[in-house]
């Protein structure tokens, strides 16, 4: 039989009772009724609107922290069974204190200064700091931080002003790169032209072949036609009678003029 004075050890998921060790409520329940000699500890859920982070033998689950919004506090992660809700201050405001239950306004950073939004949940004041090398800010803000000047190299451009903490760098063309990007265009149409004048000399140079072709074909076709209309002389000195051409099969056959041209069907065909 357990006593009083009798030491018992428990697991770190367990605590002592009554000579026993009782399993605690794992994160997100709460205890309902404690082990006996015949039963496990007994544990049920975390009503809404509630959470219970570790394990525990408490019978109640805390209640989610509520972000009042006429106090300048919105929620930046809801609560759930494990965990409680997080609040924090609206665009330009601050935490009035650590403990961030009430927010305030912001004074405005101004040029040359940048908000810091990690330093608004911890400071009272408004978290303006100056502008690091290479950032700036050109406007006076409540909420905007220094930005980074622009890279000049990365857009393949080089650096006509410096950056100060006002303003951002400014950049411009390489003059090489100037020189090309006019180069380009002007070449491109020299190129144009040259390939039209060449189209336009090839055209008009068939069409000049093409024509003196025809011209020397007719002029063939018309001395066949005169040479074979002249009168032959023979041996007697008797003049024969024109010879005409007529095609068999492709192939001349000379035909005095007057005689009828007789080609059997065979030839013909």
């Amino acid at each position: 039989c357990w006593e009083p004075g009798d030491a018992v050890r428990c697991f770190d998921k367990q605590y002592e009772h009554k000579g026993r060790c009782c399993n605690r409520c794992q994160p997100g329940q709460k205890l309902v009724s404690e082990c006996n000699d015949t039963e496990e500890s007994v544990c049920t859920h975390c009503e809404s609107g509630h959470y219970q982070q570790s394990w525990t033998r408490e019978n109640h689950c805390t209640p989610h922290d509520i972000c009042e919004e006429n106090t300048g506090l919105i929620v930046k992660t809801q609560g759930n069974a494990t965990h409680n809700t997080v609040c924090q201050c609206r665009a330009g405001m601050h935490c009035s204190d650590t403990s961030c239950q009430t927010c305030l306004e912001n004074q405005p950073c101004q040029r040359g200064f940048g908000f810091v939004a990690a330093k608004a949940m911890a400071r009272m004041s408004s978290p303006c700091e100056p502008c690091a090398e290479g950032t700036f800010s050109n406007v006076s803000s409540k909420t905007e931080p220094c930005y980074p000047w622009t890279s000049c190299e990365e857009k393949g451009l080089v650096v006509k002003a410096k950056g100060t903490n006002t303003s951002d760098v400014i950049c411009a063309e390489s003059g090489r790169r100037s020189s090309l990007s006019a180069l380009i265009p002007i070449t491109a149409v020299v190129v144009t032209c040259f390939v039209g004048i060449c189209i336009y000399c090839l055209v008009h140079r068939g069409k000049g072949l093409g024509h003196g072709k025809r011209c020397l074909g007719q002029r063939g076709h018309m001395g066949l036609r005169s040479q074979a209309g002249r009168m032959q002389p023979t041996e007697n000195g008797e003049d024969v009678l024109p010879v005409q051409e007529t095609l068999l099969g492709g192939q001349p056959v000379a035909q005095e003029d007057g005689k009828e041209s007789r080609i059997s069907e065979q030839e013909r065909l």
